[in-house]
């Protein structure tokens, strides 16, 4: 809706309790969102906390419910007046040192003039360099207390005050160009992140009748029919109705090769059409489709902090007072205050305090990048952790597509391959998943199609029409025998043995009578038994199985599988019980599943994850959405994890080592305040690269790199 003044709109995307996340419009010239909107949303009646996503133009305020609520957050924002340049420049943060390129221009240009200057102008000049980072420390010393910042400026002071000019204008410098290039990497983890977030399309080609309509975004509904031509992005998830197109799928899964797309094959939204053109079943749009989940999964990301991450933020304020009091007492022993200012450069806080997320956010994005989607470094930290992997059974260690392995005929006229065939020509018209398995095992054998008249489809129970001037009909027991009248009795024993071997069955009348009956079942994935293996080498110690299908079938699956137990006929209260009896028994559970009755056990297990074909629920209560429908990518999800954390064990063990080795020969007078600033700045941005370089973390893709 329109609401003038500095925005053109402001819509509410998505609430929850104490939370809304909002997009906004700016009006053309008006300020940059992402540094005015952040500070002036701040300070709204109720806000207890603000976040600017300039990218996805949305803002995140975290509110008091018996202060305001979501609605009038949205009024009382959209009714901000644009600030000036001058307010803006007076924004707390803009004078912190290291903020941009002009303050490591001024202090290197500082450090280098010094030299050149006669004696008594040195002096100005160092203090007039050193003045934001003397300025920034006094004012963090006021509301934190001692803070790696602080003891930094006390170095600095040190330096000034001994009339050490040389050694004080190397820090400034050695301390702002660190704390840019500190900045720079943690911006890059940043943007890694929002690079995965997908342009919408605002304006959608969609079928109204015969014709092909250009609609708004906002337009497309469920159900639609959308075209997607050859240089389009896809804008919806949906299924193939007709045409042929290559699809780049790169954007949404990593995949460089382009794949072919037919009828029946699921598309994404945000993948690029190469080349032809598509007919799409619209299933997923707007904020539903998987681009639009994407953003809002990597918006909880950025927010989010693991156990880890909160863990070395504390340990490093804890370490603060620690190497307050060594360079004291540094200076007790030795009299000198250079030793003191030597060890004052040196500080855990910057390597422990950003290594950790910014080695989380380079590992989620390389996830997302090859089709897994992690909501936040602690949902990769508890995967790392997990011992257990429960899996449910339908759509995840089997494909949830059924294929025909019986074709039953029970006229000497015809054969099993034209029963497929017979079927498959009235089916191809339906797009249901027995029609498709039909049509698909007619392909497979080749069969030759049976000309016939036009088909009638009768809802939720099958297709009837005619040829050769009898009425054939495809479908249900219930449609044919009873709506049809056909007698289906005297295969009784071939019906309940099918039906014994946990198969679906697809009943062909011809004529009036049973011509036969084709048998579905669904196929377990070709990689689950290696996903398995992959699970057990990358430290998993039980894998189990939970369904609500017959033990006959489940336990033959397990076997199969070389699973370590198995429950089935499970009610969805059942699988929640069996976790929460796992979590009370100690184990840290990873729950892979895919249906509606699966999002009790995905939210009640350690860490959650949800198969890319899975109900809207299920892959929202996740901790981790897959965007292939790849079991394989369970494991590599889990390698990612593992890599992940024993990469910030490399980075703190670094940390803590070389941080430790720097103070120590900084206390016994080793290192001047000079030698103290590079080592020490030099060592946190090479562990801060170290945290941000995907090879680190990169999941093996079936046995290789990708």
């Amino acid at each position: 809706m329109s609401v003038g003044g500095w925005f053109q709109a402001v819509d509410i995307v998505h609430r929850s309790p104490g939370r809304v996340r909002l997009r906004y419009r700016t009006d053309p010239g008006s300020p940059d969102a992402s540094r005015a909107l952040q500070p002036a949303a701040a300070t709204l009646p109720g806000v207890t906390g603000a976040r600017v996503n300039a990218r996805a133009r949305s803002v995140i305020l975290a509110y008091d419910p018996s202060v305001t609520d979501a609605e009038r957050l949205r009024v009382a924002l959209g009714g901000l007046a644009p600030p000036d340049a001058a307010a803006m420049a007076g924004k707390p943060g803009n004078d912190r040192p290291g903020n941009d390129r002009s303050a490591v221009v001024a202090s290197a240009a500082t450090l280098l003039g010094s030299g050149l200057l006669p004696r008594p102008l040195r002096f100005p000049l160092a203090m007039t360099g050193a003045a934001p980072l003397l300025k920034h420390a006094l004012a963090e010393y006021g509301e934190s207390g001692v803070t790696s910042h602080v003891l930094e400026g006390m170095a600095v002071a040190i330096s000034l005050a001994r009339a050490d000019y040389t050694a004080a204008n190397t820090t400034t410098f050695m301390l702002v160009l660190g704390e840019h290039l500190e900045e720079s990497i943690a911006r890059r983890s940043d943007h890694l992140l929002k690079h995965l977030l997908r342009p919408s399309c605002d304006e959608i080609w969609v079928m109204r009748g015969d014709d092909e309509v250009l609609v708004a975004a906002a337009e497309v509904v469920a159900g639609d029919t959308v075209i997607a031509g050859a240089g389009s992005v896809v804008p919806v998830d949906g299924t193939v109705l007709g045409g042929e197109a290559t699809v780049n799928e790169a954007a949404m899964t990593g995949e460089s090769v382009a794949v072919v797309k037919a009828r029946g094959a699921k598309v994404l939204s945000g993948t690029l059409v190469e080349e032809g053109r598509l007919s799409i079943y619209a299933e997923q749009v707007g904020t539903g489709t998987a681009a639009a989940r994407i953003a809002e999964y990597v918006e909880q990301s950025l927010l989010a902090k693991s156990e880890a991450q909160l863990e070395a933020s504390c340990l490093a304020d804890r370490l603060v007072p620690t190497v307050l009091r060594l360079a004291g007492a540094s200076y007790l022993v030795s009299g000198d205050w250079h030793r003191a200012a030597s060890v004052l450069q040196a500080d855990y806080s910057c390597a422990l305090k950003l290594a950790t997320p910014v080695a989380f956010k380079s590992a989620m994005y390389g996830a997302g990048q090859s089709g897994i989607l992690v909501k936040g470094a602690g949902a990769l930290e508890r995967l790392a952790q997990a011992d257990t992997f429960v899996f449910d059974k339908t759509g995840t260690l089997t494909t949830g597509s059924l294929e025909v392995t019986d074709s039953i005929v029970f006229d000497a006229a015809y054969t099993p391959e034209d029963l497929i065939a017979l079927a498959a020509s009235v089916e191809e018209h339906y797009f249901h998943p027995l029609a498709l398995a039909v049509v698909n095992a007619a392909r497979a054998l080749d069969s030759h199609h049976f000309d016939h008249q036009e088909v009638e489809f009768i809802v939720a129970h099958g297709v009837a029409s005619v040829i050769d001037g009898k009425r054939i009909v495809v479908g249900s027991r219930h449609f044919v025998q009873e709506d049809e009248g056909i007698d289906i009795e005297s295969h009784r024993d071939v019906v309940d043995g099918l039906y014994r071997e946990g198969k679906t069955l697809l009943y062909i009348g011809y004529g009036g009578t049973l011509l036969g009956i084709l048998a579905l079942k669904d196929s377990v994935r070709g990689n689950s038994a290696a996903t398995v293996r992959r699970l057990r080498a990358l430290g998993v110690t039980r894998i189990l199985l939970l369904t609500g299908d017959h033990m006959e079938r489940a336990a033959e699956l397990g076997e199969q599988l070389g699973l370590d137990g198995v429950h089935a006929e499970l009610l969805p209260e059942d699988k929640a019980r069996i976790i929460a009896d796992l979590g009370r028994q100690g184990a840290r559970i990873a729950f892979v599943g895919d249906g509606i009755n699966d999002a009790p056990a995905l939210a009640g297990a350690h860490v959650g994850v949800a198969m890319q074909k899975g109900a809207d629920i299920a892959r929202l209560t996740a901790d981790i959405a897959l965007l292939e429908d790849d079991i394989g990518k369970v494991a590599d999800a889990k390698a990612i994890a593992n890599a992940t954390m024993a990469l910030i064990a490399t980075n703190y063990r670094l940390t803590v080592g070389v941080n430790t080795g720097i103070l120590a020969a900084a206390a016994l007078g080793l290192l001047s305040p000079i030698a103290t600033s590079v080592l020490h700045n030099g060592a946190t941005i090479g562990i801060l690269l170290n945290a941000l370089r995907r090879g680190g973390v990169n999941a093996p893709r079936h046995g290789r790199f990708p």
